[in-house]
């Protein structure tokens, strides 16, 4: 329960080092602009950059630029089933979602490539657009398929 008659206010010294650890947990992507890109790896134009994620990159970095290219090719599958289904709200969501893919995906070389903060940013702002068309479409399809959805035959 909380205490709301209390007016004593904790100093900084008295929360120890969590507040530094806490503000880091707080700002989640905003943390990632204190990212140095080695200046080995800057320059070269940002298709360079992603020959140089995978070929120079840490294992993560690797990982994650090969995770990134899979996710722009489901996103090109997801606006081509769409648009075959003439499902409209789809195609619009699958679209704007497949060009934020992309938008991160350049954002995210542009980084590696010259290690500007705005890219960083850039990054993370469009995943999460891509992140919010994806559920929004995944409310739009409503619940769970049902097996004659599915094309089931009974066999």
């Amino acid at each position: 329960m909380l205490d709301s008659g209390s007016t004593h206010v904790r100093s900084t010294t008295e929360q120890g080092g969590a507040v530094p650890i806490v503000r880091r947990i707080t700002l989640g992507m905003v943390v990632n602009l204190d990212v140095t890109v080695p200046a080995r790896d800057q320059g070269g134009g940002v298709f360079v950059a992603i020959g140089r994620a995978f070929a120079n990159g840490p294992a993560g970095l690797a990982i994650h630029a090969g995770l990134g290219l899979l996710l722009i090719v489901g996103a090109i599958q997801l606006v081509v089933r769409s648009a075959v289904a003439r499902h409209r709200p789809l195609i619009w969501l699958s679209s704007v979602s497949l060009l934020a893919i992309l938008g991160a995906a350049l954002n995210g070389a542009a980084f590696v490539n010259s290690g500007s903060n705005g890219s960083s940013l850039g990054m993370a702002m469009l995943t999460g657009v891509a992140l919010l068309c994806m559920t929004i479409s995944l409310y739009v399809l409503g619940g769970a398929p049902r097996p004659e959805d599915r094309g089931a035959t009974g066999s």
